[in-house]
């Protein structure tokens, strides 16, 4: 019902909205020019890949309602040419990429920019914004806050596992983390590109922000969004969850050495399933009576059926050397035994 009402005229309106903001050039690439992503120190920047990704994203689903709604599409004069306009522009999107390099600029030319002098940048002049205009921030390599970074969460299958791992690290020497929404984002991708000790030191600080009072400000108000952000550490970080469209649901879930267990419940298409990881597997169960479910676990189907946990092994993943972060902005480092509740050096009883 949503989908043939609001759902459908939201898709519409906001995939209009996409392609007059965008154009095709002489090749037939469509181009997104002057925007900021959500790297607030890179504003006005031309072909943003994770604006451009989820515009891509936006026209093919607005396509794909109107055409599957025909009616509701007529109400809002949508026309045939219009849709062919609306795929024309998603399946040429530019999502720039630097051959030299081998990562994905968060815009154009963004890797050909100077990197900020972070060695010179004393701590008390964090967060950058307050103590440089923007014209110095805008014109150099330096990130507030994840953004190639989560276009590579929300639309994994828009770069290879090779991709993701070299951006992810080429991006964590760059991230400043002036805005308490990246942890989380750095958080998933840490774990999926195998940082397991890293991801837990940013789930950490964003389930932190407000109990511990990280940023001096919680007297102002929550940070919901970091918040949320614990959950999705924790459940499409150390748990995998992905869920694109025409997929089945999947989930790759690894574990870093500091917890021995994490437990979630997630409703898929009305029905709840229970996740648990252990260090060396995985169960997967339906809480509710019906017929079974399929799923992913790390790449392979599984079937799910309600009381019976089916247990998958967890693959083995390289060790990788911890990643660097500008000077003075790597996240507190969680020692493993003090997470357990013991005091480091303290017998397990």
């Amino acid at each position: 019902q949503f989908a043939r009402t609001t759902g459908h005229d939201l898709l519409v309106e906001t995939a209009r909205l996409w392609h007059s903001l965008g154009h095709l050039d002489d090749s037939g690439t469509f181009r997104i020019d002057g925007v900021t992503g959500p790297d607030e120190y890179s504003a006005i920047a031309d072909n943003n890949v994770f604006t451009n990704l989820m515009a891509q994203q936006n026209l093919r689903a607005a396509a794909d309602a109107a055409e599957r709604y025909p009616a509701r599409a007529r109400h809002l004069h949508v026309s045939a040419d219009e849709i062919a306009a609306w795929r024309a522009a998603a399946d040429g999107m530019l999502v720039p990429y630097d051959e030299k390099l081998g990562v994905h600029p968060q815009s154009d030319g963004f890797t050909q920019h100077e990197v900020w002098d972070f060695t010179g940048t004393p701590a008390r002049d964090y967060p950058l914004l307050n103590h440089y205009p923007y014209f110095d921030l805008y014109r150099k390599q330096v990130v507030k806050q994840a953004d190639l970074v989560l276009a590579m969460q929300l639309c994994p299958d828009a770069f290879t596992a090779e991709q993701k791992l070299r951006n992810f690290v080429y991006y964590e020497a760059l991230t400043v983390r002036d805005s308490s929404l990246s942890a989380s984002a750095q958080a998933v991708l840490a774990a999926e590109t195998g940082h397991l000790d890293l991801a837990h030191d940013y789930l950490a600080e964003t389930a932190l922000m407000d109990l511990a009072d990280l940023e001096h400000n919680t007297k102002d108000g929550l940070h919901l969004a970091a918040l949320a952000g614990a959950w999705m550490g924790l459940v499409a970080g150390f748990g995998g969850m992905r869920c694109r469209v025409g997929q089945l649901p999947s989930f790759a879930p690894r574990l870093p050495p500091a917890l021995t267990r994490l437990s979630f419940t997630v409703c898929l298409r009305g029905r709840r399933l229970r996740v648990k990881v252990l260090p060396a597997e995985a169960s997967y169960v339906l809480i509710d009576p019906g017929p079974p479910m399929e799923i992913e676990h790390h790449g392979q189907p599984v079937t799910v059926s309600d009381g019976d946990p089916q247990s998958c092994p967890i693959p083995d993943q390289p060790a990788r050397p911890r990643p660097e972060q500008p000077a003075g902005r790597a996240p507190e480092r969680r020692d493993t035994e003090r997470v357990r509740g013991r005091a480091p050096g303290s017998r397990a009883r």
